[in-house]
């Protein structure tokens, strides 16, 4: 830590004689505050997203279709993911926080993949005719697309909030 500078202002509650032993926080550990919070509300709209996900499932079993197990399992691994996420944010775990990238890393992928297979099986937009179909079909499209916008900034996030928390290298 260093001293903090001595400026013009007085700092409150003191009559400015003890400027020299005042300390300034070092600037790494204000990036793991601010890191921290920015990680909170990705995690949020990471988890409306999964949401919306599990309503899509629900409407699926409500019209007695088959369940999508590659879906449904993604969906599955982001939401244990978040709560990993969740707890790596809280206690600073960085162990933790790895395994919240790479588990939601994999779930996204799932997404991806049960999307694809989707697309594979059944043609999309074909044509105003199978519009209740169609818009199921468009919300899980819509519902992934946003995921992996979100987990791409949720990467970045987390990677630099690890390499915030993780001690400074020493040359030698």
């Amino acid at each position: 830590m260093q001293q903090r500078n001595s400026g013009n202002r007085r700092p409150s509650g003191t009559d400015g004689s003890d400027f020299s032993y005042r300390m300034v926080v070092d600037n790494r550990y204000t990036k793991v505050a601010k890191g921290k919070s920015t990680l909170s509300k990705v995690l949020v709209v990471q988890a409306v997203v999964v949401l919306l996900g599990v309503v899509d499932i629900l409407f699926t079993l409500l019209n007695k279709e088959p369940l999508e197990i590659l879906a449904a399992a993604s969906i599955s691994i982001t939401l244990i993911s978040i709560i990993i996420g969740e707890l790596g944010r809280k206690r600073s775990r960085v162990s933790l926080l790895k395994l919240y990238m790479a588990a939601s890393s994999v779930g996204i992928l799932g997404s991806i993949a049960s999307i694809a297979q989707l697309k594979a099986t059944t043609p999309l937009l074909v044509g105003l005719s199978n519009w209740e179909t169609d818009k199921f079909d468009l919300l899980k499209i819509a519902c992934v697309s946003v995921g992996l916008f979100v987990q791409i900034f949720s990467i970045s996030k987390t990677t630099s909030l690890i390499g915030n928390m993780s001690p400074p290298k020493r040359a030698s």
